[in-house]
């Protein structure tokens, strides 16, 4: 057990660390997520304030229950009717995309680092998930199109759980104890590959059953309560969240995914609520405003405690000695994996609105928060295929990777802008905001 003052340490240190890096992030107009890494591994394996077992120890339960309000809360920013607007460039995104994305991902990490496939592949799922978080103030800044900047972005807010399934997948094939006998039913009537498929279509058809469900319970809980003016929502909606998780894990599919489509189904609660009294609704959207604002609280300290943990958490002999070989695997998935992966686009956008898209795709919060899970693994079942140098090695290059498509694609963002996009006119967002008023009218 961790002592007492070990933690109050590693909580002041965690806390500074946020705060000088927002300060610095807003000084330089930079991104904080590269900082929120380099400051962890300064407190933890260059100065040893925060011991890497300790920082470990304490990822490994943030970067799961973080993560559950991350995605919670990303959930009620996705609106229903832009999904639609532009369903079929995320939809092939983040399915044929994500899969296309972690293929070759595996292939070239597994070349590079002479690594079995199987390694290569759970790499490729841990790094498939885009994080553009870190882009949108750019986007703003420099105005891109309304439809390319709402893409990016809803393609991250599904392939951050698509991306946490298919790193359970690939873990079930490693290692099966892990997964619960699911699995080992599917994989045993249906082979490793065909039960890997089977189990991932599983895991999203029943995270999405579960999911709308809850969200539907909780739209009713709220509005029932809102003629109250219940005050205690913000904890109803942490109970709705983690009752999520719990439900998805239990069931044996994604917890993640369950607590993102929670989250969809109460953001959108006009949709569900268009019919019901107006001064019903005028409570229920006070309710919800006041959860949503709770909520992006918690997401914000969670994204700091899970890249100051990591970077606290990282081998730096692994880290300096595979730092090259990192850097190739990161280029290699920003110029030649996802714009492969992107290719369905064309039939949808010019070559150069895709030849954007495809290159703005960093990779953030859930890469991140996984990194670590193949050396705990490793660690908890000794002996088996996932080795603690594989994990130790998976670990290394994700943060590289994370690192350095946030740096590159942060910086070459107003190039690609100014070469590949045409300015947005203000008569273009007008013209946008009456076809957005005509699909509003015709739901």
């Amino acid at each position: 057990m961790v002592p007492t003052d070990v933690i109050a340490r590693v909580l002041i240190a965690v806390l500074g660390a946020g705060i000088l890096s927002m300060l610095l992030s807003r000084r330089f107009n930079i991104s904080y997520v590269p900082l929120f890494i380099i400051f962890g591994m300064v407190l933890g394996p260059i100065t040893a304030w925060m011991p890497r077992p300790v920082a470990h120890e304490l990822f490994d339960y943030v970067r799961v229950f973080g993560l559950v309000m991350i995605l919670f809360t990303e959930g009620h920013n996705l609106s229903w009717r832009m999904l639609k607007r532009n369903m079929s460039t995320i939809v092939t995104l983040d399915t044929v995309g994500l899969l296309i994305t972690a293929l070759l991902s595996a292939w070239f990490f597994s070349w590079v680092f002479d690594a079995p496939f199987l390694v290569g592949f759970l790499f490729g799922a841990i790094i498939s998930a885009t994080d553009p978080a870190t882009l949108i103030p750019l986007f703003r800044q420099h105005r891109v199109k309304q439809d390319i900047e709402t893409t990016i972005v809803t393609e991250s807010i599904f392939n951050d759980p698509l991306g946490i399934v298919l790193t359970t997948v690939a873990i079930a094939m490693f290692v099966p104890q892990a997964s619960g006998g699911i699995f080992a039913s599917l994989s045993s009537a249906a082979g490793l590959y065909g039960g890997a498929v089977l189990y991932f279509l599983y895991e999203v058809g029943v995270s999405i059953a579960v999911g709308f469900v809850l969200g539907m319970f909780g739209y009713w809980f709220i509005k029932k309560t809102a003629i109250f003016e219940f005050p205690e929502i913000e904890i109803f909606s942490l109970l709705l969240a983690f009752t999520g998780f719990f439900l998805g894990e239990s069931l044996q599919a994604s917890g993640y995914l369950v607590a993102t489509v929670t989250g969809i189904v109460l953001g959108n609660y006009k949709i569900i609520g268009k019919r019901e009294n107006p001064a019903i609704m005028d409570r229920v959207l006070r309710a919800v405003e006041k959860e949503v604002e709770f909520n992006e609280s918690l997401a914000a300290i969670a994204t700091v405690f899970i890249f100051v943990l990591l970077g606290a958490s990282l081998n730096l002999d692994l880290l300096t000695g595979n730092v090259l070989r990192s850097v190739l695997v990161a280029f290699f998935i920003m110029a030649v994996a996802r714009p492969l992966a992107s290719l369905p686009l064309l039939k949808w956008w010019n070559p150069r609105e895709y030849l954007f898209i495809a290159l703005e795709g960093p990779r953030g919060i859930v890469p991140s928060a996984l990194a670590a899970l193949p050396l705990s693994l490793a660690v908890k079942y000794l002996g088996g295929e996932l080795s603690v140098y594989w994990g130790d090695v998976i670990l290394a290059t994700t943060v590289i990777v994370v690192l350095a498509s946030v740096i590159t694609e942060t910086l070459w963002l107003p190039f690609l802008r100014a070469k590949l996009l045409r300015t947005e006119t203000v008569q273009d967002r007008m013209e946008n905001y009456e076809k957005m008023k005509h699909e509003l009218k015709a739901s």
